[in-house]
Order: C-alpha cells, then sequence, then structure tokens
C-alpha cells in the first residue's frame, strides 16, 4: 500500500492549482481516493509532485511524509494533537 502524500497543509495556491503541502491539484486528490487507481499510477504521482515542489517545500514534504509513512500520521496532525497538550 502506498501511503497519501497529504502532509495536512491542505490550502490551494490560487496561481497554480496545486496544494501548498503536497503539490497536488484537485484532479489527483481525487485519484488517490479511487481504490481503482493503480500503485504505479500513485507511484509515478509521488514523482511528478516532488518535481514542481520548491527546495524549501520539497524539504517539508520529505520530513513530513517520511514520519507519515513510519508512524501512520502526519507530522503536523501528530505534532498538533500530542505536543500541544
Amino acid at each position: 500500500m502506498i501511503i497519501s502524500p497529504c502532509i495536512s497543509i491542505c490550502k490551494m495556491d490560487p496561481k497554480t492549482g496545486y496544494c501548498y503541502g503536497c503539490a497536488r491539484n484537485n484532479e489527483e486528490k481525487i485519484n488517490w481516493k479511487d481504490e481503482k487507481i493503480s500503485n504505479e499510477w500513485k507511484e509515478n504521482n509521488i514523482k511528478e509532485i516532488m518535481e514542481r515542489m520548491t527546495v524549501a517545500q520539497l524539504q517539508n514534504f520529505c520530513e513530513s511524509y517520511d514520519f507519515k509513512k513510519k508512524n501512520g500520521i502526519s507530522l503536523i496532525k501528530y505534532k498538533k494533537t500530542y505536543e500541544q497538550k
């Protein structure tokens, strides 16, 4: 199973139409939820979104996405849930 690239920074850039957090457009977000979409498409999409990111955005994404893959929760959600208590 390939984990969704959503890192819980869900705000769209009005100029590009890409999410500030994961750099996906709305169509890509919908495709990720489609159970018929192949893992190959998902792997390619992750490569595509990482290529569209700025250096700073990519660094933030990689840190949060790696955390999500290891812990099952995005770094942002983790910090909001556990570090604010």
